[in-house]
């Protein structure tokens, strides 16, 4: 569906961060992806990082304007709360910024990071309530379960899986990710050849809202059996 101007001010998008963690395993880099309750309004039943919106308290001694920071410590609490797991926000490596469409009804404008885990081996223990189902997958893997129906992601969680795919270790990952500027995906949604795609900066039809338009793509594709990422 092609997105269409809003005649009235989008709800502010609240900040957010979400944490990619990483180790290392028999078929190359596992990251830990947790599933979210079914009945809860923001991605209800999809498969993600764990993570989730920066609090007050998260904010607690900080500059107003240090919203990195801020990010970095609600990321680590999110982590400890949703999984168990302890990580250090100071080791936490961000890599990409992310504000869904203005037409979305629960908007996060989301801070993701990346960060090895404490230990190969570390428990995780989730909450039964937000958190249903944990696991740790390799990216190829997690990409192919959705094309073949067995999870659900969101577009930010896939495309970081894709990028995510092209490491061979945890330590190439986080070096990778650390020597690149974070990339800003500010997306807007519309339709090529009646197949929803997603937009962001660089593609020929992202200032017009509109998938039809010819010229260099940078877009997700997402046919029901195949998500596909475009970028020229």
């Amino acid at each position: 569906m092609t997105e269409r101007p809003s005649q009235t001010a989008p709800p502010p998008a609240l900040p957010a961060a979400t944490v990619a963690i990483l180790r290392d395993g028999p078929a190359g880099v596992e990251v830990l992806l947790v599933r979210r309750n079914t009945q809860l309004v923001f991605a209800g039943g999809n498969w993600v990082f764990p993570g989730g919106r920066v609090d007050d308290v998260d904010r607690v001694g900080l500059a107003t304007d240090d919203h990195l920071t801020a990010a970095r410590i609600a990321g680590a609490r999110e982590v400890a709360e949703e999984t168990g797991v302890a990580v250090d926000p100071d080791r936490l490596v961000w890599f990409s910024h992310w504000t869904p469409p203005p037409t979305a009804a629960r908007r996060y404008a989301t801070f993701f990071f990346a960060t090895a885990a404490p230990d190969p081996g570390v428990g995780v223990v989730v909450d039964g309530s937000e958190i249903h189902d944990w696991g740790w997958m390799t990216a190829s893997d997690a990409l192919a379960r959705r094309d073949r129906g067995e999870i659900a992601l969101r577009p930010p969680t896939w495309i970081t899986l894709h990028q995510l795919s092209s490491f061979a270790s945890t330590a190439d990952a986080l070096a990778g990710l650390a020597t690149s500027e974070p990339e800003h995906f500010e997306t807007r949604l519309a339709e090529e050849a009646s197949v929803p795609v997603a937009l962001y900066h660089g593609d020929a039809g992202y200032e017009a809202g509109d998938g039809e338009v010819p010229g260099p793509r940078h877009r997700l594709r997402m046919t029901p059996d195949r998500w596909t990422y475009q970028r020229d």
